[in-house]
């Protein structure tokens, strides 16, 4: 559907400038501001001191993240809200700093982004395969993003009495965690590059699921992902790559896959005149700096795929309508008798 969007100069120019609301809340992150606020107030000063920070810098983005509604402030002193203490305080098990962390990585080259189009070629190194603090960030950030979905996720997608699934190229195996905890009967094998092990097993074990999601090191575009399995979850690793090279994964995964097996592929998806919605069209942007050849895919591309490796009765899945992804759901078909 065409998006009918009423634009006026006032809204151009605030979705324009938007990005100083996120960079704040980025640098209250990288500080440590959130974690610093408690629920007694304190001084500008003090909250300075407790970042090693400046006290009118601090104080600045105090004020800035207060006018955000992510602190609040009375009588100069200064104190996080409900929201902030559950959602960016370090401790907190519902931390969504990582993926806040993430973004802040990728602004850099978005700044760029001009120069990308241009060239139609990458400004940035891909994050998946970074290292340091950009890959634990990009890890621990497709934590955050999929332990607020999974749960919803683990609803609408139906695995009862499968045994064994593989999550190709699952990072931090979150999904995988939650698939078993919502079947019992279910193991699965989390396949990513061998630096991810570590990330993997700390969320399994954080789920106490240490025995049931293992993980296998390797390149799902050059090794073999073993098997078989009777179901497959690709989440998130399409974009990242050109239409043959996602051919080459599918059909791979097809090939490990057991006849009747399910299929799954959860991405942003276009529709199929490619111009929505909005999410996964930006995102086409977001591959376009960081990626040689990968972006978002139409629908109609992944169902195409999907049927040339053997994948048949495929069917969209019902999303949450905040979602910004979507999931196919097909099966491999059984050889004729």
């Amino acid at each position: 559907m065409p998006n009918t969007k009423e634009w006026t100069p006032q809204e151009l120019l605030r979705t324009s400038g938007a990005y100083w609301a996120s960079a704040a809340i980025q640098a209250g992150v990288a500080l440590g501001v959130f974690s610093a606020l408690g629920e007694r107030p304190a001084a500008a000063a003090d909250i300075a001191a407790a970042v090693k920070g400046d006290a009118r810098g601090v104080g600045v983005l105090l004020d800035a993240l207060t006018a955000l509604g992510l602190a609040v402030k009375s009588q100069g002193r200064y104190a996080a809200t409900p929201f902030s203490e559950r959602y960016l305080r370090e401790d907190s098990p519902e931390y969504l700093g990582h993926m806040i962390q993430h973004h802040h990585h990728l602004m850099e080259s978005w700044a760029r982004l001009h120069e990308a189009v241009a060239a139609g070629r990458p400004v940035r190194s891909r994050s998946s395969h970074a290292g340091g603090e950009v890959r634990e960030a990009f890890l621990m950030g497709m934590h955050n993003s999929a332990m607020l979905l999974a749960p919803q996720v683990t609803r609408e997608v139906d695995l009862r009495g499968r045994r064994r699934l593989l999550d190709l190229g699952g990072g931090p195996g979150t999904y995988a965690a939650n698939f078993c905890l919502a079947n019992p009967g279910l193991a699965a094998t989390v396949f990513d590059l061998p630096d991810t092990a570590t990330t993997a097993a700390r969320i399994a074990a954080r789920y106490g699921l240490e025995g049931r999601v293992s993980f296998a090191a390797g390149d799902f575009l050059e090794d073999d992902l073993g098997g078989p399995y009777d179901a497959v979850w690709l989440s998130h690793i399409l974009h990242g790559e050109g239409p043959e090279e996602c051919r080459r994964i599918i059909r791979k995964a097809a090939a490990a896959l057991e006849p009747g097996g399910v299929f799954l592929v959860h991405e942003f998806i276009l529709d199929d005149a490619k111009d929505g919605p909005v999410y996964p069209a930006l995102f086409s942007l977001n591959m376009l700096l960081g990626t040689p050849s990968g972006r978002s895919y139409a629908e109609c591309e992944l169902r195409e795929m999907l049927e040339e490796a053997g994948i048949a009765g495929i069917r969209r899945l019902p999303m949450p309508p905040q979602a910004p992804s979507g999931i196919l759901r097909g099966e491999k078909l059984r050889a004729a008798n």
